[in-house]
């Protein structure tokens, strides 16, 4: 664990505010290459990627907070001040929902197509989720449930501590993260229509942190499912939906392109 990586004077410089920085930084540098590929100047693509990033961002924030405060509500009614502005409470998948909201206004005010413009950044989204579970590994945040498997790990200094050998899911997540990048990232371009590798996206994320929750140690709310897991059914779902209904909005147009 190196939940501080040095420090500028009194400020510390914390390890999992850097992965952030550099999981931003590598989605907005893979976005400007995505971007030459289509053609488009050097000073537009620098100018798009840099404010995609930005209002994926905020984005991704304010929707993490939202999220935090709807899991733990009756914290949230004692100490609301308290609760909005503490550095805890980063979830990902409120961050996914804010930041997806924020760019999917960018990207229809820049005049891109959603789907094509969600194709683009699928890649994007998981390899930023994988590098800043390297963020939550350092400051011994997110991982899972006790066991005896040799390569346990414990988080005296973890958020919460604990020295009881637990799973390092965060190790399982990053790697996870990065294989589902390689197989977006390689299909990239090659799917049709657009919305396809998007869809992909929903369906390889949700199914990596479903199977993971079991592993972890978050609360249980329906059918014994945790929160992540229930979002986790609903990405599946709405990526398999999105499957069939394109393809067969594609297989209406070529019917009616083709006829006389």
């Amino acid at each position: 664990m190196i939940p501080v990586f040095f420090k500028i004077g009194p400020l510390p410089i914390h390890s999992y505010g850097v992965m952030l920085v550099i999981a931003f930084l590598t989605d907005y540098f893979l976005l400007k290459y995505l971007l030459k590929e289509r053609g488009m100047e050097k000073e537009e693509r620098t100018r798009l990627a840099g404010d995609v990033v930005m209002w994926a961002a905020i984005g991704g924030i304010v929707g993490s907070r939202v999220y935090y405060i709807v899991e733990n509500f009756s914290r949230f009614l004692e100490d609301p001040m308290g609760m909005i502005f503490s550095g805890a409470g980063l979830v990902f998948l409120g961050g996914l929902m804010g930041g997806t909201a924020a760019v999917s206004i960018l990207a229809i005010r820049r005049g891109f197509k959603w789907f094509e413009f969600a194709d683009m950044v699928a890649p994007l989204i998981i390899m930023g989720y994988a590098i800043g579970r390297i963020g939550c590994l350092l400051v011994g945040d997110d991982y899972g449930i006790p066991t005896d498997v040799p390569w346990a790990m414990t988080f005296p200094i973890g958020t919460p501590p604990t020295t009881i050998p637990v799973h390092p899911t965060q190790i399982y997540e990053t790697l996870l993260g990065f294989g589902i990048f390689t197989v977006l990232w390689k299909l990239r371009g090659k799917l049709t229509p657009h919305g396809l590798l998007f869809s992909m996206y929903l369906i390889l994320a949700g199914m990596e942190r479903f199977f993971i929750e079991f592993i972890r140690m978050n609360p249980k709310y329906l059918f014994g499912l945790s929160g992540a897991q229930i979002i986790s059914i609903l990405m599946v779902l709405l990526g398999t939906i999105l499957i069939v209904r394109l393809r067969q909005a594609a297989g209406e147009k070529a019917i009616l392109e083709s006829s006389p």
